[in-house]
């Protein structure tokens, strides 16, 4: 049996996304978003960061800007690196594959 590792979500972003490039030149953003969840009274906002390369990266870091309202999926990805202490640490990330811009022509991050 195969393990499924899929990630669906709507948020916005939290700032807008920077365009970078790795050592080989692929296009890199790493941005975050916020989603909001709600259950009967309470609201939750749950903030995720998120990794996207090549031209999905591109087309976010043109289209995309704090306050734009997405869609992504994508699959978890667990980062791992050491600080300069010696510590581990580690995170979990969405690595994004595909977007969908969600806002309407009179909202922000247009």
């Amino acid at each position: 049996m195969n393990d499924t590792n899929i990630v669906i979500a709507i948020g916005r972003f939290t700032k807008d996304p920077e365009l970078k490039f790795t050592q080989t030149g692929t296009a890199l953003t790493n941005f975050s978003i916020a989603v909001n969840e709600k259950y009967k009274d309470t609201e939750k906002v749950n903030y995720f960061d998120c990794v996207s390369f090549g031209k999905t990266a591109e087309v976010i870091c043109q289209y995309c800007k704090k306050g734009a309202r997405v869609a992504i999926d994508g699959r978890l990805s667990q980062e791992r690196w050491e600080t300069n202490d010696g510590e581990k640490r580690s995170k979990v990330v969405i690595k994004v594959d595909n977007i969908q811009f969600l806002n309407n022509k009179n909202e922000q991050g247009e």
